[in-house]
Order: C-alpha cells, then sequence, then structure tokens
C-alpha cells in the first residue's frame, strides 16, 4: 500500500456544549470517503492510519473525538465539563462532520475503543454507513470493564496487586471508580501517581506475548492524565451503551464488515469479536494467531479488508 500522505484540508469544527473537534481529510477529495475511530478513548489519531487507504481511491478522514488530542478543551482543562463527553455526542460530533464535508455514507475503520464507537455510530445512523473495518473488538460492555479491572488479576495477579494497591479504593468501590476519582482530585500530585499507575497496568494486559513492549507509561505525564481520565470516564459507565451493542446488531446485520482480532489479545478476549460476528451475517471474522491487542499481523490484515472495500 502507498505510505502515508499529508492533509490537504483541516480544521476545528464547533459540535456543542462549548467543544471544537479536530479533523483531517487526506487522499482524493472525490475518492471514496472513509473515517477512522480512535482508541483510547483519549489516544488522539496518528498518521498511520492513513497508510492503510491507496489515496488516489480514497477520501481519508480522522477526528479526535471530544476532549482529546488536538480537540479543545481537552478533558483535564481546568472547568472541563465530563458529563458532556458520552458516546452519544461523539456519535452527534461524527454526524457534524459528515454534514460538513458533505458525505453521503462513509466506510467505517476503528480500532480498540475505536470499534464501540464506529458500532454505536452505525447502529444509530446505519444508512451513513457502507462498510466496517473493526480491529481489536471491543463493545466496552459492563462485563469487559471489570474483566479488564478486576478479574485479569487471576491472570496477573502481582501486577493487578499493585495497580489494586495504588487505587486506595474505599470499602465497596470499584477500581475504576476509584481510579477516577483520584484523577480528578484537586492535587496534581494524586492525580499524575494515579496515572501513572493506570497506564502501568494497561501496559501489562494488552497481550499475552512476551516479546510486548510497554507503551502507556512511557508517554508523558500530561498524555497519561488525559487518557486514563477519559478511558475512567467511559469506562465507569460501560461506555454509555456498551452493555446494548450486541442486542442491537439487527440494526446493521446486511451492513459488510471484517472484524480483525489478536488471539492473544487477553485485554479483550476473542469471545466478544466472536459473538458479534455470530450476530453478524454479513461479518466476517479474521482471528489472528500471532497478535495480542494489535500487532503486525493485524496491520496486514486491516490493509487486505481496505484493498476488498476499495472502488475499482
Amino acid at each position: 500500500m502507498p505510505g502515508p500522505v499529508e492533509p490537504f484540508e483541516s480544521g476545528m469544527l464547533p459540535v456543542g456544549d462549548g467543544n471544537e473537534a479536530f479533523w483531517e481529510a487526506s487522499g482524493n477529495p472525490t475518492g471514496k470517503p472513509a473515517l477512522y475511530l480512535h482508541g483510547g478513548p483519549g489516544s488522539g489519531i496518528k498518521t498511520a492510519y492513513r497508510k492503510h487507504f491507496d489515496p488516489e481511491k480514497f477520501l481519508i478522514v480522522g477526528i479526535e473525538q471530544r476532549g482529546c488530542g488536538r480537540s479543545r478543551p481537552l478533558a483535564t482543562d481546568p472547568g472541563a465539563d465530563l458529563s458532556t463527553n458520552t458516546t452519544q455526542e461523539l456519535v452527534a460530533d461524527i454526524e457534524v462532520l459528515r454534514e460538513h464535508l458533505q458525505v453521503r455514507q462513509w466506510l467505517l475503520y476503528g480500532g480498540s475503543w475505536g470499534t464501540t464507537l464506529a458500532l454505536a455510530y452505525a447502529q444509530t445512523h446505519p444508512d451513513r454507513v457502507s462498510e466496517m473495518i473493526l480491529a481489536a473488538v471491543t463493545t466496552t460492555s459492563s462485563a469487559e470493564v471489570a474483566w479488564i479491572t478486576e478479574d485479569m488479576g487471576r491472570v496477573f495477579p502481582r501486577e493487578w496487586d499493585q495497580f489494586a494497591d495504588s487505587a486506595h479504593a474505599e470499602p465497596g468501590e470499584r477500581l475504576v471508580d476509584a481510579y477516577h476519582r483520584l484523577l480528578t482530585q484537586p492535587d496534581p500530585g494524586v492525580r499524575e501517581a494515579a496515572a501513572l499507575a493506570w497506564c502501568t497496568w494497561e501496559d501489562v494486559h494488552m497481550s499475552l506475548d512476551p516479546k510486548a513492549t510497554p507503551h502507556l507509561q512511557h508517554q508523558s505525564p500530561e498524555f497519561r492524565l488525559l487518557f486514563a481520565t477519559l478511558v475512567t470516564h467511559y469506562w465507569r459507565n460501560a461506555g454509555f451503551g456498551g452493555d446494548d451493542l450486541l442486542g442491537r446488531m439487527d440494526r446493521i446485520a446486511g451492513t459488510p464488515a471484517v472484524l480483525i482480532h489478536g488471539r492473544l489479545d487477553v485485554s479483550s478476549p476473542l469471545s466478544t469479536a466472536w459473538n458479534l460476528a455470530k450476530a453478524w451475517p454479513a461479518a466476517e471474522l479474521v482471528v489472528v494467531d500471532q497478535d495480542g491487542h494489535g500487532g503486525s499481523g493485524m496491520v496486514e490484515e486491516v490493509d487486505c479488508a481496505v484493498a476488498r472495500f476499495a472502488p475499482e
């Protein structure tokens, strides 16, 4: 596939509640529209997503979700209102961007949390989605959140004990709630310590691959705090509808899709993608045996899926 191309247009789009969302477009202005939805929540967009798409055939669009990246205000800014940062608002923001770009219908490509958001958007606006490519599939259900934050201690007991100790949870308090409480404290030292502990735990469970290397804990303190704040905000609320996504698959049953998942992905067990595929007649599940929550094999499968959906 061609290498990444530079955007030909970008901007800050007012999306309501005092928020502005950063967006960019590259490739062919008259090509097939494709929208990339990043993970996290809070990871922001990097240039790598563009390289999956032939810039002569696709209009390649990326948006940074509310509260992160170059969108403003950031979730960690003083006075930021997280009550207006929900999946429903992000879905509405995507619609604002679609109308701004005058796109009738687009292919959705999401990774990790971006797959949850893609499902929520497609189920809300099925007529606006031509195909879907979902890599490292999640639905951010309450069961998935409990698995990552509580139950996975059975897989990584030493690391989980450190994670749990750093939460300073009150009696009966879930760890995800305890971390969110710490991350929104006025004391910057408390916030920074909680963000580092959260990101260290995230690095632990990304893969069972012994060659996997830590990533999040080595980011800047500002990024760690923003990432952990948004992740805990969404996770403690089960993705604002994650428990409902599997039961609403009839809304997109005929939408062509490729689900790409790593067998070594312990943070998002394969069962999530498996159950979605069983409820999705038009979807194909591709299992990458050697990958966890990402990996080179998944990158290759995304390229194959994009080529399948490319215009002639």
